[in-house]
């Protein structure tokens, strides 16, 4: 009798410690779970886009540079002389950049419209909308060197053969980057990548939410094939028109490397964006629209959808 007496407190003890450490963890898994949901999301859709996205950088290389903007010829050229893994190049930075921009956008937006939110009542447009601003340009910073790196490893094979870095992935392209152009480089184009952010954003989530509840208003149910369908193909179509001048701008800052005299083509964004519309006029900077549709559209599809898979998902867990 006395040792049971001696026993249960320290067993009590024990069971009081366990269910302490298991909320700790759940409240942990619920801080990150946004962030994981958002980050898993964005890369099922890259793994799907990124020989599409591959030659949409080619196109806006070659736009800029004179060279064809035919995405026939252009994947043709790749595939007789770079062979079929061309198409996957710079796939290493793509999946760090859907983790560190994909998941911080999706899951900071989810956030902002939680706390900006009134229980039971819609989330206004307007809100929607800062809502979607705020993280994209924020996750736009956060993700500026992995974006930097797959856009240097995507266009590494157009540069003279004395030119090119030969990126083997994603952390050689960082690590150059850094010892040629110092750490401030690998923001390079962060003022253009936050803009872009910021219109893909605004597009995608805020157009989707919109659909989703007007969907809903219709009569489609709630979470089901229509509605999630639906709504991510409005915000995919959103997200391509709004973003592509601000994404062709990014492309040309970004790929420029210093001359002879170590200076640069452009001076920043605004610089870059007058001297192409002074070159080609303000249809220029749609330039492959097309292709980006293709891209961006199918991207924000499949992430949206993909979001709402894994969320459900979590649910049926129990997480």
């Amino acid at each position: 009798q006395a040792r049971l007496e001696l026993a249960c407190p320290k067993l009590q003890e024990q069971e009081g410690n366990q269910r302490a450490a298991t909320v700790a963890a759940m409240d942990a898994w619920h801080t990150c779970k946004p962030f994981v949901t958002g980050s898993m999301a964005g890369c099922m859709a890259a793994t799907v886009i990124q020989p599409i996205d591959m030659v949409k950088v080619r196109i806006q290389v070659g736009a800029a540079d004179g060279g064809s903007t035919s995405p026939v010829h252009i994947a043709k050229t790749m595939l007789r002389d770079e062979g079929p893994r061309a198409f996957w190049r710079g796939m290493s930075a793509g999946y760090l950049r859907q983790v560190l921009y994909t998941g911080s956008r999706l899951s900071l937006y989810d956030s902002f419209s939680a706390a900006a939110s009134s229980p039971g009542q819609p989330l206004p447009f307007w809100k929607s909308g800062l809502c979607a601003l705020s993280a994209g340009g924020i996750a736009a910073v956060v993700g500026n060197p992995a974006d930097l790196s797959l856009i240097r490893m995507q266009s590494d094979a157009l540069l003279p053969v004395a030119e090119r870095r030969g990126y083997k992935n994603v952390f050689h392209a960082l690590s150059v980057i850094v010892k040629t152009e110092g750490a401030p480089g690998l923001f390079k184009g962060a003022a253009a990548t936050s803009t872009r952010a910021m219109a893909l954003n605004f597009g995608m989530l805020t157009f989707n939410a919109q659909a989703k509840q007007q969907l809903g208003a219709m009569g489609c149910t709630p979470g089901g094939t229509v509605q999630v369908f639906g709504a991510a193909a409005v915000g995919g179509f959103f997200g391509a028109v709004l973003s592509l001048p601000f994404d062709f701008v990014k492309t040309q800052i970004q790929k420029m490397r210093p001359d002879a005299n170590g200076n640069f083509q452009y001076k920043g964004p605004i610089d870059c964006a007058r001297q192409i519309v002074a070159a080609g006029g303000p249809l220029r900077l749609w330039t492959g629209f097309p292709v980006y549709f293709m891209r961006s559209a199918p991207l924000s599809t499949i992430t949206l959808i993909a979001q709402d898979y894994i969320k459900t998902m979590w649910g049926q867990m129990g997480l």
